[in-house]
């Protein structure tokens, strides 16, 4: 099936040159993995199933839910498990697990992370994900093999949408912040990093396999990291 691609914005022509490039940093959920099992779990499966436990519709739990995640959006919080397990009485890593069968790696994302190492890149993940969102999806995926460091938003103690991460990120890392390449398919993330001084910046215009293609107006776009690949 052919993905639907939005016009309102084409693609800003653009080249990576690999020579210009030490490391590689990568987010995990709708850049490598498919979006598609987070939007389902937090939009359908956790209301459903908070529904049921308040004796509410289906529809008054997933809009008072919207607004619980609204609320936080771009903090820690918003990715905390243990928050959230607490804030709706509701076991959120063994909801997760019960459908983990959703989780998938995007295609070409092996191909690339492969390539990354066969050309002498360092590769890490940064998400953030929570830690124990962190383990599910390794255990599923197997493809924690590939990264040098895999560093959540947790030990950074604040979310990627703060300028100040990627400072305290570059601590941790010791990367050089202009021979560095970020891919990300949240833009408000890219910004932080571009406020920080971050040389390579890269939006993943496919997060989800449900959604359309959406390139970005700012920063060059992906569909598929095979076009990043020499």
């Amino acid at each position: 099936m052919t993905q639907e691609i939005k016009q309102s914005a084409p693609p800003i022509k653009w080249k990576l040159n690999w020579a210009s490039v030490d490391t590689v940093l990568l987010d995990m959920d709708g850049t490598l993995l498919d979006k598609h099992f987070d939007d389902f779990f937090w939009e359908h499966y956790v209301p459903e199933i908070y529904a049921e436990k308040n004796d509410l519709t289906v529809i008054e739990a997933r809009k008072k839910l919207l607004a619980s995640y609204k609320k936080i959006e771009g903090r820690l919080e918003w990715t905390d498990l243990d928050y959230w397990s607490n804030e709706l009485n509701l076991d959120i890593p063994a909801l997760k697990v019960k459908i983990d069968h959703l989780v998938q790696v995007h295609p070409y994302v092996i191909d690339f992370l492969q390539y990354c190492r066969r050309i002498g890149k360092a590769v890490h993940l940064v998400t953030n994900a929570h830690s124990k969102t962190l383990e599910i999806k390794m255990r599923k995926t197997l493809i924690g093999e590939y990264f040098d460091r895999i560093v959540c938003s947790q030990e950074v103690g604040m979310a990627k949408e703060e300028p100040l991460f990627w400072e305290r990120l570059e601590k941790i890392l010791y990367y050089d912040k202009n021979r560095t390449l970020l891919a990300d398919d949240t833009e408000k993330v890219l910004h932080s990093a571009r406020e920080y001084g971050m040389g390579l910046l890269v939006f993943v215009a496919r997060p989800s396999s449900r959604s359309p293609v959406t390139f970005s107006k700012e920063f060059p776009s992906i569909v598929y990291f095979k076009e990043l690949i020499e």
